[in-house]
């Protein structure tokens, strides 16, 4: 992990449940004789992801709707810290989230790690109105601006505006490509956490629109990067998660085709390895 990621180490949940008390009610001692919650419980994830906020961020108010993602704070943190990378002074940058969500994690650890400007989009009406709540409840009205995209066509269009520009954008983009391929990676996922098939259950919850869309994050990513081409003399670097490799191999050969210089970026968490692709045209 980057080393300025603070959550490197296990979860302190001793602490953390004195900063959120009702973190304690989900916390359980496991077969190693440690600590633990159940990763596989929703409504035990969003606790965590209360009290690591409240504890590490500052943020006093923190809550989505039911059903929207709750994200893993630390790979979110490290993709700030992997990406702030390009920029020799990191603070105080202009950032676009595409796709900020309900729960407006990007921009909540951005601004506090690096003093980040942040404008989120979202095509969802009900995922702003959520992240409206959190940065009006912490006053972050001042380094958060929410905008929403009326087009599931388009990334950029009607979100950057004529006389604007930013250092940076950033996405998480969806990864399945059809509800069925979203059914089925959950099952894995159950599967994994020891807890048999489960259907649709979401430990981390999601709305199909953060989950998947047609032809998955292949798709999504190529059109983002082909769109950046028109916003490329207001952008300094555009960026996403790439979730799978063959995926990725998939957009560098369309990349290859376009005046486009790109990096990736590589990183471990436990056992899942991500990337980062970042991309400029160029001069």
């Amino acid at each position: 992990m980057h080393p300025r990621n603070p959550h490197k180490d296990k979860y302190d949940l001793t602490k953390l449940s004195k900063i959120l008390p009702e973190l304690s009610q989900f916390i359980f001692i496991n077969q190693y004789g440690d600590q633990t919650i159940d990763f596989g419980n929703y409504l035990a994830v969003r606790a965590l992801n209360k009290a690591i906020l409240k504890s590490d961020y500052q943020i006093s108010f923190w809550d989505i709707p039911h059903d929207f993602l709750c994200p893993p704070i630390p790979s979110r943190a490290e993709y700030i810290h992997q990406i702030s990378d390009l920029f020799p002074n990191k603070e105080d940058l202009r950032v676009l989230d595409i796709g900020v969500g309900a729960n407006c994690i990007y921009p909540i650890i951005g601004q506090f790690a690096y003093k980040w400007r942040f404008v989120g989009s979202d095509i969802n009406q009900k995922a702003l109105e959520s992240a409206h709540q959190i940065i009006q409840q912490n006053k972050l009205d001042k380094k958060i601006e929410l905008r929403l995209q009326t087009s599931h066509e388009q990334f950029f269009k009607d979100i950057i505006f004529p006389d604007e520009s930013f250092d940076l954008t950033i996405c998480n983009p969806p990864f399945h490509e059809n509800q069925e391929s979203r059914k089925q990676g959950t099952i894995r996922k159950w599967k994994n956490l020891g807890k048999g098939q489960s259907g649709s259950k979401l430990n981390f919850g999601g709305q199909d629109s953060e989950l998947w869309c047609p032809g998955g994050e292949k798709r999504f990513v190529l059109g983002m990067i082909k769109e950046s081409l028109t916003y490329s003399y207001q952008v300094k670097w555009f960026s996403s998660l790439v979730a799978k490799r063959e995926n990725l191999d998939k957009i560098l050969k369309e990349i290859n085709k376009l005046p486009i210089t790109f990096k990736i970026i590589e990183f471990e968490l436990g056992n899942k390895k991500s990337r980062i692709l970042v991309w400029k045209t160029k001069n």
